[in-house]
């Protein structure tokens, strides 16, 4: 016994060695040589940049934006939450909010945490970014988490509280003031890991009081006073009006995150077959737009939209029809229905233009029309055609709009009338001009009322037959964050489709 019983312990002896030895291998074994054991800024923030932008796309842009701007059709119930305001099943109208807080918002707010004050021109244009991703989010909500963001990994705090809208604008206009001052083209930059302008600091304060005149622009309807402020601010400081100061994101056909998201989404979801009739989602382009194009000789037309005749995508013209929206059936002519080019729109490889000289030159355009501007109303906005039609070529050859045809159509869209036969103009080039950016587009559509719309009315809609104005809140939200969420709800109104935002209002 007593051997038996020093062999036991011996043996006991030997494993919590043997253990020991393993459990120090297993650690060194368990540490990724690749990994960083802590946030590089650099890093994170490249792919802050594309969760950015690929952020729901086809849910918040095509299905919830595109279709209430009837850009984009289907005759299919699930996925009609802009088409024929259904909302029955799925997450279509929060998962912008559920992506985008554990995504980009956090991965921006680590950069922010992770770089010191040295740093100067990495945080500055992570101050830039960040006000990029969370306007987009109040934007589409209204009143969000935005102080409080992001604080789950640094303060336990996951319960963030609601600001409002008002409050929230002023800080971003306040980050991109200060952050664009702070831009210093001597020092250091993110340099290739900033996969829109790879460091150019002069193109970021650029890019930053574009964002600015596109936020100050944004409030004319609420706080014209506050939104000349914000807009001469920015004119003064320098904006995007050149092809060459366009804020570009590149893609490759490579893995899902190197491919353009939106040509992704949208052949995952209804274009991958091209054959025109086996839509998975039922979707094509709307009436409304190809109409517009149509009506307008927009040459625009022939470079984003294709039907599918004899196998092969016609960009005819005479065979563009968009598809009414609303439709509760497969009409039998759907396969004669425009489609997005795949030319274009739906090469992996195509562009993202993020901020483009066409939209800040429209900006000007109407600031000059509202007396804020010094500069030559018409003059920025034939400026705004031009670019627009130049950014397709960023597309590919298939996207190469001829000069002729530019001059053209700026010489039979010249912009003259009354103060509100302007503003309708150039409500209705933001329409074209930002095709794409749905989210920009229905912004600019709640801001100024144009195009026209005639809303649809179907039976069983959410809205009483009105176009949406905002999304829903997650019901995430309820259960985890219910005491803020109800604050934001008893200050803005209720979690519904039709309530008006601070912004918004009549």
């Amino acid at each position: 016994m007593k051997m038996r019983f020093n062999f036991l312990i011996y043996t006991a002896i030997a494993a919590t060695l043997l253990i020991q030895s393993c459990d120090k291998g297993f650690e060194e074994m368990n540490v990724n040589p690749d990994a960083s054991s802590s946030a590089v800024p650099e890093y994170m923030f490249s792919k802050a940049l594309l969760d950015a932008l690929n952020n729901s796309w086809f849910a918040t842009d095509a299905l919830a934006c595109g279709g209430s701007m009837q850009q984009f059709a289907t005759y299919k119930d699930v996925p009609g939450i802009g088409d024929k305001y259904y909302f029955q099943q799925g997450t279509y109208p929060y998962d912008y909010f559920t992506t985008g807080f554990p995504g980009a918002v956090n991965e921006i707010a680590t950069v922010i945490n992770a770089l010191d004050s040295s740093e100067v021109n990495e945080l500055s244009i992570s101050r830039i970014w960040r006000v990029f991703i969370m306007h987009r989010i109040t934007d589409l909500y209204g009143d969000i988490p935005y102080s409080e963001a992001a604080q789950g990994y640094t303060t336990n705090n996951f319960t963030p509280s609601y600001d409002a809208q008002k409050d929230i604008y002023a800080d971003m206009l306040n980050e991109l003031d200060e952050a664009a001052q702070a831009l210093d083209a001597s020092k250091t930059t993110f340099g290739a890991g900033d996969y829109i302008y790879e460091g150019d600091v002069t193109k970021w304060k650029k890019f930053a009081y574009s964002l600015m005149l596109r936020l100050g622009m944004r409030m004319s309807k609420i706080d014209a006073t506050s939104a000349q402020t914000w807009v001469q601010k920015a004119i003064a400081g320098g904006v995007i009006t050149d092809d060459a100061d366009i804020a570009t994101m590149k893609y490759t056909d490579g893995t899902s995150l190197n491919r353009n998201p939106r040509a992704a989404a949208l052949l995952s979801n209804d274009y991958a077959v091209a054959d025109g009739t086996s839509n998975t989602e039922g979707g094509k382009l709307a009436r409304t737009f190809i109409n517009l194009l149509k009506d307008n000789n927009d040459p625009r037309l022939n470079v984003i939209a294709i039907v599918w005749k004899d196998g092969k995508a016609d960009t005819s013209t005479a065979l563009q029809f968009g598809m009414p929206n609303g439709l509760l059936l497969k009409p039998d002519s759907f396969v004669y229905y425009s489609e997005p080019n795949p030319s274009t729109i739906l090469q992996y490889t195509a562009p993202i233009i993020v901020m483009s000289a066409a939209e800040v030159n429209l900006y000007l355009a109407e600031a000059a029309v509202r007396g804020w501007y010094s500069g030559d109303a018409a003059t920025t906005f034939s400026a705004a055609i031009g670019a627009s039609m130049r950014n397709w070529a960023e597309f590919g050859t298939a996207g190469v709009i001829a000069e002729s045809k530019i001059t053209a159509y700026q010489a039979a869209h010249t912009l003259t009338g009354t103060t509100a036969q302007q503003l309708e103009m150039i409500g209705n080039e933001y329409y074209v001009s930002m095709f794409l950016d749905e989210q920009e587009i229905h912004a600019n559509w709640r801001r100024l009322g144009y195009p026209a719309l005639t809303p649809v009315n179907i039976s069983g809609n959410i809205t009483g037959g009105t176009i949406p104005r905002r999304l829903l809140y997650p019901p995430s939200e309820e259960s985890v964050n219910a005491a803020s969420l109800q604050e934001a709800i008893d200050r803005q109104g209720a979690n519904l489709m039709t309530t008006r935002i601070w912004w918004d209002k009549e």
